[in-house]
């Protein structure tokens, strides 16, 4: 049989741990545990198993529940090959050496090293009244994790003053300063009489790098638990609650 499908570049990766399958999937190689975006595997072979992992308790779930972040997961043992995907975003590998942690939108979170840790954080500078609902996933450690992108991604190095859609931004370095202004002080506010639909601007300063997609995620609302990092919640306290309580 023939086909341009026997290519060497649509074979199948040998090394171990997290690596990149072409383009728009992830091959993990194996021989122990990872963590992966819940519904995100395309195949697999081995002895692998499946378990999808719990809220952490009542106080992890009422974090994910009214700040609309988290990543819906699922911890994958065995011994095989593991191939995942999310709707054919393009996938990135980043490792994290433990001297700076990296924040990261729980959307574009593929899969992880058991050896990192994470825990979600309220975007510093966006304060309660802001509106903006930032509230993002910052991961310390060391190992490595495989993150999702919208198209071919802009690496900035921030040593200059340096701004991004909050929306578009997906991760930086966790050291960096963070901070949240409407875009009305730049004379954005109105354009011909409408909106530019460009609210906010998020701002970073100090030494590190911001990966910013050629899209933008819908917006977050804090206040409803409405976030890109999970499906949408039940809608504040009572209805975080209320999900609990019933599905015990």
């Amino acid at each position: 049989m023939r086909s341009e499908l026997f290519a060497p570049e649509f074979a199948e990766s040998q090394a171990a741990g997290i690596q990149k399958q072409g383009g728009k999937m992830c091959r993990v190689g194996l021989n122990g545990e990872v963590f992966a975006r819940a519904g995100s595997m395309v195949a697999y072979q081995g002895n692998l198993t499946f378990d999808a992992m719990g809220s952490g308790g009542i106080g992890g779930f009422l974090k994910q529940k009214l700040t609309g972040e988290g990543v819906p997961l699922m911890k994958v043992r065995g011994q095989g090959d593991l191939f995942l995907a999310d709707a054919a975003q393009d996938v990135h590998i980043i490792d994290l050496d433990g001297s700076d942690g990296l924040t990261i939108n729980g959307a574009n979170v593929l899969a992880f090293d058991p050896t990192l840790s994470y825990d979600i954080r309220r975007v510093s500078g966006a304060g309660m009244g802001s509106n903006a609902g930032l509230f993002n996933c910052v991961f310390t450690g060391v190992g490595r994790i495989a993150i999702t992108t919208k198209g071919q991604p802009v690496v900035l190095a921030v040593n200059q003053p340096t701004f991004a859609d909050p929306q578009a931004a997906v991760a930086w370095s966790s050291s960096l300063q963070t901070g949240l202004q409407s875009n009305d002080s730049f004379g954005l506010g109105t354009l011909i009489g409408r909106t530019t639909g460009e609210r906010f601007t998020l701002s970073f300063s100090g030494q590190g790098f911001v990966v910013v997609q050629a899209s933008e995620e819908p917006p977050v609302s804090a206040i409803s638990g409405q976030g890109s990092g999970q499906q949408s919640g039940e809608g504040g306290l009572g209805g975080a609650l209320g999900s609990f309580l019933g599905g015990r």
